[in-house]
């Protein structure tokens, strides 16, 4: 099957938590419909750095176009207004030619804020800004995180431990105005801009803690420190925010010699576990999404199930 017509104007999303298997299917069902894919990955944004951010090659590509990824330098704040500013032109004109927009990542906020829009308001105070700044500084960014926990545990869920930019931003928000970032959001957001066929992919934990084990050392295979050493060697900033992806900062600490190895691949698999126990939280609380249970699944066979929810099988 190809080129099936998008007639009805729907959007695609697949999502889900890091290493589930998003790719493999949004690519797959991209080929059935003749569709591109349009990621949703703070991460995959940046430049330079590919295999810690799991970018798909043009290898499992297979020849489907996607959207979104390598498109800015390191040293640029993307943020959700800069994806959702990106994005949305892009979905408009898959619409346009009747095409299917196949929206795939893991990270929730950017998915909704492209799907619903994203909040304003008198949100922005630069004292607390430069406050929260210094306590970073004074008390240390897990300090500031765990407090974003107990007043806004969805944000929490959404951002990584590392991730100092987002965590002053939401603890900025909560200071100024009294009420969680989160909340906000939702109070903001409108019903989806187009038709949305909404799937979550889920698998038991046991079997995603294997799959993101041998993900993190099949990235240490393929070059991961290499590529840090080569990112390095260009004269990047160690504070650009390209290096929150999950596992950048332990591998830089073993290059530096302040960790082993091993001591570094089990951070790294850590940290990406407890990253997708909190995305597995967000995304059930989307309205409305219809979850995969790939447990016994094959890729095909999932492929099918959507498939069938969302365009002809003729």
């Amino acid at each position: 099957m190809k080129d099936q017509p998008n007639k009805d104007g729907v959007v695609i999303v697949i999502a889900g938590p890091t290493a589930v298997g998003k790719t493999a299917i949004a690519v797959e069902l991209a080929k059935r419909c003749g569709g591109e894919i349009i990621s949703a990955d703070s991460m995959q944004v940046y430049r330079h750095l590919s295999i810690g951010t799991a970018k798909p090659s043009l290898e499992e590509l297979s020849g489907v176009r996607c959207h979104l990824i390598d498109c800015v330098e390191p040293d640029h704040q993307f943020n959700l207004g800069d994806y959702t500013a990106s994005a949305t032109p892009i979905v408009e004109s898959l619409l346009a030619d009747q095409r299917f927009p196949i929206v795939c990542g893991g990270t929730g906020l950017y998915i909704k804020g492209l799907l619903h829009g994203v909040f304003d308001g008198e949100t922005r105070n630069h004292r607390v800004r430069e406050t929260l700044k210094q306590r970073t500084v004074s008390e240390g960014l897990h300090v500031l995180y765990e407090e974003l926990k107990k007043v806004d545990p969805e944000a929490a869920s959404q951002i990584m431990l590392n991730d100092g930019i987002r965590i002053t931003r939401a603890l900025e928000v909560w200071y100024t105005t009294g009420k969680p970032i989160s909340v906000l959001q939702q109070q903001h957001s409108q019903p989806p801009r187009w038709p949305t066929r909404f799937f979550v992919l889920s698998m038991s934990s046991d079997l995603l803690n294997e799959r993101i084990e041998q993900r993190v050392h099949a990235m240490v295979e393929r070059g991961l420190v290499e590529e840090i050493k080569n990112y390095l060697m260009r004269g990047f900033s160690l504070e650009n925010p390209a290096l929150r992806a999950l596992g950048y900062r332990e591998l830089l600490e073993f290059i530096e010699g302040r960790r082993t190895l091993e001591n570094a691949l089990e951070a790294m698999i850590q940290k990406s576990r407890q990253y997708a126990k909190r995305q597995r939280t967000w995304f059930r609380s989307v309205k409305n999404a219809t979850v995969i249970d790939l447990n016994g699944m094959t890729m095909e066979s999932a492929c099918d199930e959507i498939a069938s929810m969302c365009f002809s099988l003729a």
